[in-house]
């Protein structure tokens, strides 16, 4: 059987400021493309397929129009929620669509139970895992801890605990969107570290043929059988130098896999450039990025006059600016992006109220403003 597997579609987004609609749209020219030349049997797209759980209505129509495509190639689609889309949205009428051919599987009371597809060697049971917010899911799981690992293990202990009562032979697919220990992250991807550690081993999902990750944007391999797709455009300027696409993947009698990465095309080429601001505006050496959308970091020593509308005087799809002058400035310690690099939501709040009142937070007041962004998530992903 014939898989491609691909991920974190985030149909809706921008790039700073940047309408991505159409080049959107060209991904989904190219993945229809190739499913139909590489006569994929089933189309994987593991979670983040909107950027928000309120979509706008183009990316919504996109979406349809997509999964209408697929089926008309005649391969099978398994989708899941990602911690961008709505649970409960995208898992409306999903028994209605899955006569249709799409399986789309974004609930808690859906894990474990796979959409169970055929070859001419037999069945092949996939098993959609959605994103697992641990504060929505601990409770009703009835979960000893609150952490994405605690959650996950006990996803998976359904998973075996079906796979077992298949008959000998049955080969296993899981998707799962998830931020496995090891992997690379983007500066784009949303931050899952509330509600307990954020990271989950990559032995989780032992024993399963092949498992088609989503949530990290950068292809990779946390094993020979487990994979992450990665976006297919670039949401951040840290994803410069990721080659962007989706995996072929290829699933024999015996569940063994080999793999080809399918490179997507690109709508215009990004890149990070630092200098003072004459030398940018004259250097022959930066002619090579005049057609780039660029994050341009100007090391001079003194703010340059209007520096946005002179770069792009050479550089028109300049997008971004950042100053670092050369050796900093006297008394400067990197500022506000020092202080807050790395610290999640909960951490910058409870760093204001020790600042504002002269004194460390207390054990409650850290939990209950723990609480309160666990609730927040909570509601976003329910929505």
């Amino acid at each position: 059987m014939r898989l491609l597997h691909t991920s974190d579609w985030h149909l809706g987004r921008s790039f700073h400021r940047e309408n991505l609609l159409s080049a959107q749209a060209a991904f989904v020219d190219h993945l229809v493309e190739t499913v139909r030349a590489e006569r994929v049997d089933v189309v994987l797209v593991s979670g983040d397929l909107y950027d928000r759980a309120l979509p706008p209505s183009d990316a919504v129509l996109l979406f349809g129009e997509a999964l209408r495509r697929i089926r008309d190639t005649g391969a099978r689609a398994v989708l899941i929620s990602g911690n961008h889309d709505s649970m409960t949205r995208l898992g409306y009428a999903t028994d209605l669509i899955d006569a249709a051919g799409v399986h789309l599987r974004s609930s808690l009371s859906e894990v474990g139970v796979p959409v169970v597809l055929e070859d001419g060697h037999g069945p092949v049971a996939f098993y959609g895992i959605p994103y697992l917010e641990p504060a929505i899911v601990r409770h009703p799981w009835r979960l000893g801890e609150r952490s994405h690992r605690a959650a996950l293990d006990h996803a998976m202990g359904l998973v075996r605990t079906d796979l077992a009562t298949r008959p000998a032979g049955t080969r296993s697919v899981v998707l799962s969107h998830a931020f496995v220990s090891g992997g690379e992250p983007s500066d784009s991807e949303r931050d899952i570290s509330v509600g307990g550690a954020a990271h989950v081993p990559a032995a989780t999902f032992e024993g399963i043929d092949y498992v088609a990750l989503g949530h990290l944007h950068g292809q990779q391999r946390m094993g020979e059988t487990t994979r992450y797709s990665g976006s297919p455009l670039a949401y951040s300027f840290s994803e410069e130098h990721q080659v962007k696409g989706c995996w072929i993947v290829d699933l024999d009698a015996s569940g063994g896999v080999t793999t080809e990465f399918a490179e997507a095309p690109v709508p215009r080429p990004i890149a990070r450039i630092s200098g003072r601001i004459d030398d940018l505006l004259t250097a022959p050496e930066w002619e090579r990025y005049t057609d780039h959308w660029l994050q341009v970091t100007l090391t001079d020593q003194h703010r340059p006059a209007f520096p946005m509308d002179r770069l792009r005087e050479r550089f028109p799809h300049a997008l971004h600016l950042e100053f670092a002058p050369e050796g900093g400035r006297p008394g400067d310690d990197g500022g506000w992006t020092r202080r807050v690099a790395g610290r999640d939501d909960p951490e910058l709040v409870l760093d204001f109220v020790d600042w504002a009142r002269g004194s460390p937070s207390t054990e409650e007041e850290r939990d209950l403003v723990r609480d309160a962004f666990e609730d927040l998530r909570a509601r976003e992903v329910a929505r």
